[in-house]
């Protein structure tokens, strides 16, 4: 049986008197690539959010490797290596180029040789087509190719699991394909993969497991084909009738 990475327990997230998610349950095993797709404003990013710390949940319990992360004494920051996360904006140093936006993090949170970070990072860079832009700096660079460097920084970390979060949204049509590409890589490799994403041509063919949210709620959850064939739902089945017509 897949070891267990991440497990989520009744959890919850309110700003104020809105509450954003409700009694979310979720298991991820090693080498699963699960697919979050729903509207905006139905929790996805902010599930992401919790699990990666960026916010602290109102309630419930998020288990790594069967530890409590919200009661176990781990350092964020070496929690968050092991579970990384590829952001919309990109998140790059702009004061840094690509090589360095991958290096400076192993060095900090790792502690590794700037020797061995160097190397580390040239080669995800170059298993992200990226080798050629070392050292352009962000602004020097495409939407596609920032996203790029994004995925091989969280790489160098050597993560157990990558959260990503609308990881093709902020892109023009045309650099879409080469992100979805990298990314379809990673899921081959068997890296495990948490995806919040609009594009169900990626959720359909790539995941092991979609899992429609609205409204703070997982509302359904199951094998790609079964969701976009044959939803349970009501609420699922109105949200993708415009992908299941075609």
């Amino acid at each position: 049986m897949a070891e267990k990475i991440i497990e989520l327990i009744h959890l919850e997230k309110s700003f104020g008197d809105h509450e954003v998610l409700k009694d979310i349950n979720l298991t991820v095993s090693r080498g699963e690539v699960i697919s979050v797709i729903g509207s905006s404003g139905s929790g996805k990013s902010t599930m992401l959010r919790c699990i990666n710390l960026l916010e602290e949940p109102t309630a419930g319990t998020i288990l790594y490797k069967g530890n409590d992360i919200l009661a176990h004494d781990m350092p964020v920051s070496a929690y968050r290596s092991k579970v990384g996360m590829v952001f919309q904006q990109f998140n790059l140093f702009g004061n840094m180029n690509a090589l360095q936006n991958c290096v400076r993090p192993q060095q900090i949170v790792l502690k590794r040789s700037r020797e061995k970070a160097v190397e580390n990072a040239m080669f995800y860079l170059d298993k992200v087509g990226m080798k050629d832009f070392i050292n352009a700096k962000p602004s020097q660079l495409s939407g596609g190719q920032k996203q790029r460097v994004a995925i091989a920084r969280t790489l160098c970390m050597e993560p157990d699991v990558i959260l990503f979060d609308e990881p093709t949204s902020a892109l023009d049509p045309e650099m879409v394909g080469g992100v979805l590409e990298v990314m379809k890589g990673l899921a081959a490799s068997g890296m495990t993969m948490i995806v919040v994403t609009h594009e169900m041509g990626f959720a359909k063919d790539v995941s092991d497991r979609v899992i429609f949210m609205d409204n703070g709620y997982i509302v359904e959850e199951g094998d790609p084909r079964q969701i976009f064939t044959a939803p349970k739902a009501d609420r699922t089945r109105e949200f993708l009738s415009r992908y299941l017509e075609s």
